[in-house]
């Protein structure tokens, strides 16, 4: 996109006037709300983008600089080594083991893209705010929350989608499939994230909604609200077309609302509760229909249908022999609640009994896309563990209800 190449039509373009330098590429000059911004579109893994960034705000002298990040991913970037101050029981007690692991594939899959283009994604807006450091101009982290965009994308996906992505991004994992030349130079060219998610997005409506289109509003109207008359706003070029549209409606956008995350539905909150209820139900009910021998029959198949599946869990796993027992032990109950599933109380033993090594966690973001590496790092077999009985759960929750209920006939 070249300096003049793209006018929204309401906006006026001052590419020709209202920049100090000439650039040949992704420099958009625009009048908004009487302040002159400076949008830069970045390809996120080129060094030209992290070079033009720079150029820019040295030429330029803006009094804000906007960029495309919120603190957690500032944070995150900023601090690729934060993974060595975890606490991983702590995480567990949480019942945030989850999210920590789709942020140690995503920090994995990040890293071996950079390795590859040669640019970690994201080196282009730290550039930025050094620059705007350098020369004493204040920062405006201008993108949502990336819990909340998680959140939303997350409430709003249906839940066989959701299964579908999980197995996605597991397998993303151990993809080795190596990417030619003309492919890296295609990548370094486009903002390759934001085509990710559009990619998704075909496949998902629902989450090009949440991961680009609301980015769009809530990045246009954060870069409108800055402080400031000149402002130099960095962005992924995925985000130029939507942003300037945005900004074109002049419309006002309630960030309240986009930062809102909706509480769980009273009908899934039933649903969770259903299976419990049935299980004990029908369990009281054979024992008042066909005796107390038969309803200790079927709690027995409950226990074993459950327990044992989940105890497979961990022996694959290959965790602490207290792991597999608190595995067996736990999941009949557990299966019983959705306060706690049991992959939480097997990682938290699993943890207890083998801690992680602090050397694990600076090597985790490699280890993890090693299949071998999982049953040698005391980290990751703490995953495992939580992983491998939660799927044995489900199967023997499947399994001993089903054989429950069909008795009740």
């Amino acid at each position: 996109m070249k300096n003049s190449d793209y006018t929204p039509p309401g906006i006026v373009s001052e590419a020709s006037t209202g920049l100090v330098g000439q650039y040949e590429t992704d420099v958009l000059c625009l009048s908004v709300y009487g302040k002159t911004v400076i949008l830069i579109g970045t390809a996120h893994v080129s060094q030209e983008s992290v070079d033009l960034v720079k150029l820019v705000i040295e030429q330029e002298h803006p009094d804000r600089v906007c960029v495309e990040l919120d603190a957690k991913r500032f944070e995150a970037i900023s601090h690729p080594n934060r993974w060595e101050s975890l606490d991983i029981k702590e995480i567990i007690r949480k019942q945030q083991l989850s999210t920590l692991m789709v942020n140690l594939i995503l920090s994995s899959f990040q890293k071996r893209l950079g390795d590859k283009l040669g640019v970690i994604p994201g080196t282009e807006m730290l550039e930025a705010i050094r620059m705007a450091d350098k020369h004493d101009i204040p920062v405006t982290l201008a993108d949502r929350d990336v819990r909340v965009t998680m959140r939303r994308a997350w409430r709003n996906t249906p839940f066989w989608r959701k299964s579908l992505l999980m197995s996605s991004l597991m397998l993303s994992i151990f993809d080795t499939t190596e990417v030619s030349e003309e492919e890296i130079r295609n990548l370094k060219k486009q903002d390759v994230l934001s085509e990710m998610m559009k990619d998704l997005g075909k496949e998902v409506p629902t989450l090009k909604t949440v991961l680009i289109d609301e980015r769009d509003h809530y990045l246009a109207e954060k870069i409108a609200d800055a402080a400031g008359s000149r402002i130099v706003a960095v962005v992924g070029a995925g985000h130029v077309e939507g942003i300037c549209r945005t900004l074109h409606g002049r419309e006002p956008v309630d960030l309240e609302e986009l930062e809102s995350i909706q509480p769980v539905s009273p009908v899934w909150k039933a649903v969770g509760w259903s299976i419990p209820v049935l299980i004990v139900g029908s369990i009281a009910w054979i024992g008042w229909q066909k005796g107390l021998s038969a309803a200790g029959e079927n709690l027995l198949f409950w226990i074993l249908a459950n327990g044992i599946p989940s105890g497979i869990g961990g022996m694959l796993a290959m965790a602490h022999p207290l792991t597999i027992a608190a595995a067996f032990i736990s999941a009949p109950f557990t299966s019983l609640t959705p306060v706690i599933g049991v992959g939480y109380v097997t990682a938290f033993v699993q943890a207890y009994m083998q801690p992680p090594l602090v050397r694990e966690f600076q090597t985790v973001a490699e280890d993890i896309a090693i299949p071998r590496k999982w049953w040698k790092s005391r980290l990751l077999r703490v995953f495992l563990a939580f992983l491998l009985p939660t799927i044995g759960s489900l199967i023997g929750t499947w399994v001993g209800g089903t054989r429950i209920v069909s008795n009740l006939f």
